[in-house]
């Protein structure tokens, strides 16, 4: 067993828990309430705090921010939760904030997610697995984010939207819809501009089921027809092909959100 390794200019709490091999450096704080996983290493001047649990392997950059309350009137001090998962970068000055009793009760962060500089997460979101969220990129409370999606530099979403499986949101764009899984937004306020085709194909995605997934996107927002008409046709001929189906499924699914369209 490797105890764990603390800076003697860090606070932490006798009630913390840590994992084997966590290393906790300068300036540092950790709170009563707190779980750190195996190997999980705070470099410096990281606070984690609340009701907060951290998986294994995660690294906490300097200005790191965890688990203090969430950003919302409502909040009234009541115990909610931020769990976050395992092998996450977490860069300097990223926030993430714990849930509300009017909301999920949690925010939840999947594992391999890659936070960079000042983005944050804000209260009783979903985040999933491998994201990427860039320099300055914020979510508003009850935002889910599916796995693999990006988002870039200083956009922002807003609360309570979906943002599908390798989603791309664009740089400074401003989401206020739900943004389809293999979708790509852009602008203020962002519209759809197309597929994610760079990310799919870095993915490894079969030319095939890419081509099929690019010819049901075209008839999918065409003008002809109306919506439901085109949406019925597209799930009619594209059966056997999983990211259309996955398409036409969140498109159908309830949402307090409209969808995000090429001609927002």
């Amino acid at each position: 067993m490797s105890a764990p390794v603390i800076h003697p200019t860090a606070i932490v709490d006798a009630a913390a828990q840590l994992g084997e091999g966590v290393e906790i450096g300068p300036f540092c704080m950790v709170g009563p309430r707190t779980v750190l996983g195996d190997r999980v290493r705070m470099l410096s001047h990281a606070t984690v705090a609340g009701n907060t649990t951290i998986g294994e392997d995660c690294v906490l950059y300097p200005g790191v921010h965890l688990g203090h309350p969430p950003q919302d009137f409502k909040y009234q001090g009541e115990d909610t939760k931020l769990v976050i998962g395992q092998r996450n970068i977490i860069r300097e000055n990223v926030t993430m904030h714990p849930g509300t009793s009017v909301g999920r009760g949690e925010t939840r962060v999947g594992d391999d997610g890659y936070f960079m500089v000042n983005s944050h997460v804000s209260h009783d979101s979903v985040v999933g697995d491998r994201v990427v969220f860039a320099n300055g990129a914020a979510i508003g409370g009850g935002t889910t984010v599916a796995d693999h999606a990006i988002l870039g530099g200083y956009a922002g979403v807003h609360q309570n939207s979906r943002i599908g499986r390798h989603a791309f949101i664009g740089a400074m764009a401003m989401v206020t819809a739900d943004v389809i899984p293999y979708g790509s937004v852009i602008g203020n306020h962002a519209r759809l501009a197309g597929l994610n085709v760079v990310g799919l194909k870095r993915r490894g995605m079969p030319r095939d089921t890419l081509r099929d997934l690019r010819t049901a996107y075209r008839l999918l927002f065409a003008a002809e027809g109306t919506f439901q008409e085109r949406i019925d046709d597209v799930s009619n001929a594209y059966t056997e092909n999983a990211p259309v189906k996955e398409i036409i499924d969140f498109i159908r699914a309830d949402s307090k959100r409209s969808l995000c369209m090429p001609n927002d």
